[in-house]
């Protein structure tokens, strides 16, 4: 077995990432979050207080950017030893991760890590053999079972930030591989109807915007997905001026889609109208060669899902008979047959590998609801398996943010509960 780190060595000397001289704009980064992150800086100051992760060996696997380094100096504030590794190879910010490391938090990531340097970052961070863990989309859990089984018992459980990563864990619980709680902190009120709605739906444009510098008013834009992100993205581009339309292979989210007053189709059908394409799925080749072959000249394709394989880059390859960088974050794929089509940020998460990701107050909420169930799993008394978040933990964090805005709201009284209770009354 792999020996636990030598916690004597220097964060700097644990640590794998580019370079430590980045850390002051890494700092002042932090520091322009954490002033709008007020649910954190509330936990922040009780975890000072209560200790809750003392002598915990925290991993904590998202991208790691601003918002996602003041959640890991708030879990340190409790007591934990924590480490940070990438979910993403491009959504990494160098400067940021150079700041967590100059404040004693070890790091193993940088911005456009290859596959094999991506996971041996995970595995570097398995190296501190952790014993509480908060990852997104899953790869850190998934590595671990797999590839470090004899670490498993070692670990209290998790919480799980998005959709991808509790699918996959819903995946293992049912096979009975999972052999730890994780709590699907996604599936939280106060994570997917403000966080995947608002904070994909402004940051999912931030990036286009920011990368391609085109007009989106008067534009097809097609959205492929409409759940509570694909909800966010769609709502966005029509605030844009937009024609906006909406594939999916759920009926009943199709029916939404409709009375929200958005176009529904085929996918295929759609690809012959769009200008902006946005896979929000979670899912595997949602955009492929058929569509490509339908798709107008100069339209732009992105992807808001965890992985980079809703839009199918082999098919756009093999259809291609050349491919050219032609402004950072922007792929063109030259078709045999003289259209140009556009790929954003590899088919990455464009609000993260071309922006700065979702919008510090909205995160402030979901991390808010992160360092909260994960002071619940360190209690130790979840069973192995995937577990909803409490309502009253849910509840605390839209408390705390209605709070923090200076927003008041009533309270039922007495008799009004007791008659929400009872079934004998007129």
């Amino acid at each position: 077995m792999t020996s636990v780190v030598d916690q004597s060595k220097s964060a700097w000397e644990r640590s794998h990432i580019k370079n430590l001289n980045l850390y002051e704009s890494g700092l002042l980064k932090i520091e322009w979050v954490k002033e709008r992150m007020p649910i954190l800086r509330a936990l922040e100051e009780e975890f000072t207080r209560e200790q809750p992760f003392a002598g915990k060996r925290v991993v904590i696997c998202l991208h790691l950017e601003a918002k996602t380094a003041y959640l890991a100096k708030v879990v340190k504030a409790g007591g934990a030893e924590v480490t940070v590794v990438a979910s993403n190879p491009l959504s990494t910010q160098d400067d940021v991760v150079a700041g967590l490391v100059h404040d004693g938090i070890a790091a193993h990531a940088w911005h456009g890590a290859t596959p094999e340097e991506y996971e041996s970052h995970i595995m570097a961070a398995l190296d501190t053999h952790p014993q509480l863990i908060i990852d997104d989309g899953g790869d850190l859990v998934t590595m671990l079972h797999r590839v470090r089984p004899e670490q498993v018992k070692e670990v209290t459980g998790g919480c799980e930030e998005t959709t991808t990563g509790i699918l996959r864990l819903r995946a293992m619980a049912e096979d009975g591989a999972l052999k730890f709680p994780m709590i699907a902190v996604n599936d939280a009120f106060s994570k997917y109807l403000f966080d995947n709605r608002y904070g994909t739906g402004q940051s999912v444009w931030d990036g286009i915007m920011r990368t391609t510098n085109l007009v989106v008013a008067g534009t097809y834009v097609v959205v492929v997905g409409y759940g509570w992100c694909g909800k966010g993205v769609a709502m966005r581009a029509k605030g844009l001026g937009a024609k906006v339309i909406v594939t999916e292979v759920d009926p009943i989210k199709a029916v939404e889609a409709v009375m929200d007053g958005f176009e529904v189709m085929p996918s295929l059908e759609a690809a012959k109208y769009g200008d902006f394409f946005i896979t929000v799925t979670g899912d595997k080749n949602c955009l492929t060669g058929a569509h490509f072959d339908v798709m107008k000249n100069g339209a732009v394709m992105a992807n808001a899902g965890h992985f980079d394989v809703e839009i199918s880059k082999p098919d756009l390859n093999a259809r291609a008979s050349s491919v050219r960088k032609v402004r950072p974050n922007v792929e063109e794929f030259a078709m045999k047959d003289g259209r140009k089509l556009y790929l954003l940020a590899e088919g990455r998460l464009v609000n993260l590998a071309a922006g700065d990701g979702h919008p510090a107050e909205v995160m402030d909420m979901t991390f808010g609801l992160q360092a909260l169930a994960l002071r619940l799993v360190a209690k130790g008394v979840l069973d192995a398996g995937v577990h909803n978040l409490p309502q009253e933990l849910d509840e605390q964090v839209a408390r705390m943010r209605l709070k923090a805005i200076g927003v008041e709201i009533d309270q039922l009284t007495e008799e009004q509960q007791a008659y929400l209770k009872s079934w004998g009354h007129a």
